[in-house]
């Protein structure tokens, strides 16, 4: 099925509006960059190959998909020379009932509350249990927070900004968000300058103590009290927040890895729902992968290659994560236009190259991009409780929800 969203707006003063997102026609222009005999054989293999497939397109490209509960998401423009949106939107019905439907009244993506940024947004993350959301990007490492609003009003209004101390030379801060005992965040652009932040008061309520200069690529929460931290090198650094006057813990890539620039995701299994899991995996711009095991994050459990054409053109949009619900199972992209799905229970322990679990290729073959290239997958996020279900974006404003069969598998 290939839905979209129709012209849809929200209003603020009475001048500007939100989010003009559509529907890719399957015979409309988005379809002429390829041959229409290779977009038939892919839409009549989509049939085959996904339980659910929705193609949508935002007025502006977005490099984050942030879950809000079970039911939407935000997203929001990364453009340098003008004001994005950011927008929360609320699912197609029948991507988050739990019991089966037959044909759902509504099956396009609503706009249910919609802002403007006046700077790129680079990151984006909601603070669990609460209506707060924190956003960060160029030109400086400042930290901006937003309200959703109340149901009265349908505006995301920008509440305060958290200033870090931290001049436009250096990095677009990276941030996690933790609820704990009160809102708080992490952040950071170098690992020397890591720092949780309450949210409302802006008081600073730790500081890494480290030497280590390395610039950061992910950050995480582990739990209130435990932070992870992934160097662009590849580097790990794990902290207590008890002892703020210890040094963060390292674990180094190996030397025959160096050179290129990593990300990280971290597997849910680390609150404890499987102590045995990987927990941590790493994602490198030249396409390896390497799982560590949180209680010995100094040595790697399994690594592989993944299967890439080429190194990533822009390690900005690296994403590497873990299925919520799929044991073992992990999605990779910002390579090209795909989403790849390893399973990695069936990884050899000696590097070699993996053979994706599935591929999803349709940002590729929807279209191409404005500057006559095709499109670059810019993020992904898994469904949190569908097994297979995930949502991707892409550098042409593509936004897919997908759900690939279970019987299929990569040919």
């Amino acid at each position: 099925a290939v839905g979209g969203l129709g012209a849809a707006g929200l209003a603020r003063e009475g001048e500007e509006r939100f989010c003009h997102v559509t529907p890719w026609p399957l015979g409309g222009a988005r379809w002429a960059g390829m041959a229409a005999e290779s977009a038939e054989d892919w839409l009549l293999e989509s049939l085959r190959l996904y339980n659910d497939l929705h193609v949508f397109e935002l007025q502006e490209p977005t490099r984050v998909i942030e879950w809000i509960g079970e039911k939407s998401v935000c997203v929001a423009g990364y453009e340098n020379s003008r004001r994005n949106e950011i927008l929360q939107l609320l699912l197609p019905q029948k991507l988050y009932v739990k019991e089966k439907q037959g044909l759902c009244p509504e099956r396009d993506f609503k706009v249910e509350r919609g802002g403007f940024s006046d700077r790129p947004v680079y990151s984006l993350r909601h603070v669990p249990d609460t209506s707060l959301l924190v956003t960060s990007g160029p030109p400086d490492s400042s930290l901006q927070v937003w309200q959703l609003a109340a149901e009265d009003t349908d505006v995301i209004k920008c509440a305060s900004t958290i200033p870090t101390g931290n001049d436009s030379k250096k990095p677009w801060t990276k941030i996690a968000t933790t609820l704990a005992r009160t809102p708080c965040v992490l952040h950071g652009s170098r690992v020397n300058n890591v720092q949780i932040t309450e949210i409302e008061s802006k008081k600073n309520i730790y500081t890494a103590a480290s030497s280590i200069s390395d610039e950061v690529s992910s950050l995480e929460f582990l739990d209130c009290n435990t932070l992870l931290a992934c160097c662009v090198n590849g580097q790990l650094c794990l902290a207590d927040v008890r002892q703020p006057q210890s040094p963060l813990g390292d674990a180094s890539i190996p030397w025959a890895l160096s050179g290129e620039q990593w990300c990280m995701g971290v597997s849910p299994g680390v609150q404890g729902s499987d102590v045995n899991a990987p927990a941590i995996a790493r994602l490198s711009s030249g396409g390896q992968l390497t799982l560590t095991d949180l209680r010995n994050i100094s040595k790697l459990l399994k690594s592989a290659r993944c299967k890439v054409s080429a190194a990533s053109p822009s390690t900005e949009f690296l994403c590497v994560s873990w299925a919520p619900v799929l044991d073992g199972c992990l999605a990779v992209s910002g390579f090209n236009g795909t989403v790849h799905i390893y399973d990695t229970r069936s990884w050899p322990v000696s590097g070699e190259e993996a053979e994706p679990l599935f591929s999803h290729k349709g940002h590729i073959l929807s279209g191409m991009d404005n500057g006559g290239g095709f499109p670059l997958v810019t993020t992904h996020a898994w469904h949190p409780w569908k097994s297979r279900m995930l949502l991707s974006a892409a550098s042409d404003g593509s936004l897919h929800v997908w759900d690939w069969a279970e019987s299929h598998k990569n040919s």
